[in-house]
């Protein structure tokens, strides 16, 4: 049997956990990293390693890491620091530079954050054109890899909150005035994001996917079990002045299509590491 190919555009938070799983069940496993130091990681490691930037032209050697059989895309937008259309332009270089290569799976790690907040339960076809979106640049990065699907597989999973381990919410609100206790979470685990994208690898799906742990607790609960558990300065929760539109994002598609089964499907009892 020949040995598959899986290479990790992005091995940083999420890439480099899933390159060690995709290592572990018997992949060739290919990985990016944009500093010499992160590089020489992967590669002891056991990850064939590349440096690379998408800057937001390509710069290092991509056509050894786009020598694979599957292709995850695994790289945040930063819209904050860079602009609205930088990730748009990242990805429209890296198209072109997909074309000629024998990829023949695409994954391309999305974000939840595509949804407006309608108050309501939302599913993948609420936001499938720019003007229906929260973030308009995102879904326009989705449609240029789209545009790959009539000779490769596609598919675009939009990951809600990503943590665990050391990314706690209750951390980065800590001593804080809080008038969004109320809205329900939209999160993941990094574990079952990691399990879930080894999943899809397997299944070879293609199509639009939500990836979200299926409980929806208040922010709230999830801030005062933060706090509770690692000793955190608890938030002032006051009531907003008008009520705070919010949104239930809906992995039932992924449920339904998969045997995926979460680990963590309550973000009530996420794995944390102070």
């Amino acid at each position: 049997m020949i040995q598959e190919t899986i290479s990790i555009l992005g091995c940083g938070w999420l890439g480099l956990p899933l390159a060690e799983k995709l290592l572990s069940a018997g992949y060739r496993v290919k990985g990016s990293a944009t500093s010499a130091e992160k590089v020489a990681n992967l590669k002891e490691k056991g990850i064939e390693a590349y440096q690379l930037e998408l800057n937001p032209a390509i710069i290092g050697n991509s056509y050894d890491l786009l020598q694979a059989d599957t292709l995850i895309i695994n790289i945040p937008p930063r819209a904050s620091r860079l602009g609205e259309d930088f990730h748009p332009k990242q990805i429209r270089h890296l198209v072109e530079a997909i074309r000629p290569s024998p990829v023949k799976h695409i994954i391309f790690v999305s974000s939840t954050s595509i949804y407006p907040e309608l108050n309501r339960v939302v599913y993948e076809d609420d936001v499938q054109e720019p003007g229906q979106s929260a973030t308009p640049a995102l879904v326009e990065a989705e449609q240029l890899v789209q545009g790959l699907s009539s000779e490769r597989s596609i598919l675009i999973l939009r990951c809600g909150g990503l943590l665990g381990y050391d990314r706690i919410p209750g951390k980065y609100v800590a001593g804080k005035t809080i008038d969004t206790g109320a809205i329900p979470v939209n999160y993941l685990h990094r574990d079952d994001a990691v399990g879930i994208l080894q999943n899809l690898i397997e299944n070879k799906l293609t199509g639009v996917f939500n990836a979200i742990s299926p409980e929806h607790p208040t922010r709230e609960s999830i801030y005062r079990k933060n706090c509770a558990d690692f000793g955190y300065t608890l938030p002032t929760f006051v009531t907003p002045e008008e009520p705070n539109s919010y949104k239930i994002i809906s992995p039932d598609k992924l449920l339904n299509a998969t045997t995926y089964q979460f680990r963590y499907a309550d973000p009530l009892q996420f794995y944390y590491v102070v």
